[in-house]
């Protein structure tokens, strides 16, 4: 497991297998486990397997994400079809 109060910065050439909590992740490289963080970046060559909880998610053109997505503090989308 990894934690940081500040940033991880998964390199091009990392590897994580395991959990990471921090407030700002970036990826470059391969993350597989659950990510906790305000800010998830997954760059281009990034890739990521597993859960992200977040308040931003950003996925680069060519960055993988395969799993599940929870964002902290969303509003929930209004479901039922508009009256015209």
């Amino acid at each position: 497991m990894i934690k940081s109060t500040k940033e991880v910065n998964v390199g091009q050439s990392g590897r994580v297998k395991g959990n990471i909590t921090t407030e700002r992740v970036v990826v470059q490289g391969y993350v597989e486990g659950s990510i906790v963080a305000s800010k998830v970046e997954i760059k281009t060559k990034g890739r990521v397997s597993g859960e992200i909880t977040s308040n931003e998610l950003i996925i680069e053109s060519q960055g993988v994400f395969e799993g599940t997505s929870i964002v902290k503090d969303a509003k929930p989308l209004l479901q039922g079809k508009a009256k015209s």
